[in-house]
């Protein structure tokens, strides 16, 4: 079996992305920016936070963080978007969520430039890419993507099932195998028979939130398995996926932690770059 290790290809899109900055820096003479805005002091938000902020510097992106605490009123928010909208040094801008409850994610969402988000949630970017357009795409489902490609990079004609239909990851995941011209089934919480559904599949991509749902006979032979779960549990951290089992039958495999995860850091990266890019045109 391939253990389909996320830090190493993240370590290498990473490098790639230092390199295409030290480019643009030449020819532009400037760099691709991202701001982060994270509100309140949720530990994996602050977590999570820190390592893009470490992860933008060493690729050698300008990066900012604005801190607001939980009681910060919506319109503050909102209109700190706008002025970053504005701000030409400023190609992405992502709103670290969970939100508090007082401020509307959507309407969070819904202000940030198209052009600049980077986290692929504005309503014109989720169209683009179920229209197969040019957009944002969100970088947990991209992250997935590009791991997939790395062991199977021809997908023409695979049977994809997607555990999990969550805007986050599940249809979006969907929309980046249809473009690979896969077969994509997406299972949800009223599928009937979830088993049956995944036995038939030559990739699964699980992003449930349920520890170890996956078992190994849910998965035949040669199918490429990558789990999107993070959830605390009395052993530890475990995935969607029951590691131990999958791994008998499964032909690659990803482990919980240091499979997606390093990759959705990465990834925001590239969609940072990317929108340098398009805002240069």
């Amino acid at each position: 079996m391939i253990l389909i290790d996320g830090k190493k290809a993240a370590a290498e899109l990473r490098d790639k992305l230092k390199h295409e900055v030290t480019g643009l820096k030449a020819k532009y003479n400037k760099v691709p920016g991202l701001t982060v805005i994270l509100i309140g002091d949720l530990t994996p938000s602050q977590i999570y936070v820190r390592n893009k902020e470490k992860s933008a510097n060493e690729v050698g992106l300008k990066s900012e963080v604005i801190k607001y605490p939980d009681s910060v009123e919506e319109k503050t928010v909102l209109e700190k978007i706008e002025e970053l909208n504005k701000d030409e040094t400023v190609s992405g801008i992502l709103v670290q969520l969970p939100l508090p409850k007082h401020i509307d994610k959507q309407k969070v969402i819904e202000t940030i430039l198209p052009s600049k988000d980077v986290d692929g949630f504005h309503p014109i970017n989720v169209g683009n890419l179920s229209s197969g357009y040019e957009s944002s795409v969100p970088c947990t489902p991209l992250g997935c993507y590009l791991l997939i490609k790395k062991v199977e990079p021809n997908l023409n004609g695979k049977k994809a099932v997607i555990v999990g239909r969550s805007n986050l990851n599940g249809k979006p995941m969907s929309q980046l195998l249809l473009k690979e011209n896969c077969t994509v089934t997406v299972t949800h919480s009223k599928t009937k028979d979830l088993k049956a559904e995944c036995l038939e599949a030559d990739i699964i991509v699980a992003a449930v939130g349920i520890p170890e749902l996956v078992k190994g006979d849910w998965v035949k032979k040669d199918t490429i398995v990558i789990d999107v779960g993070i959830n605390k549990t009395d052993k530890g951290i475990v995935g969607d996926v029951d590691f131990d089992e999958v791994s008998k039958n499964a032909k690659a495999l990803t482990p919980v932690p240091g499979g997606v995860g390093p990759m959705t850091i990465a990834c925001l990266l590239k969609n940072t770059i990317e929108c340098f890019k398009r805002s240069q045109i």
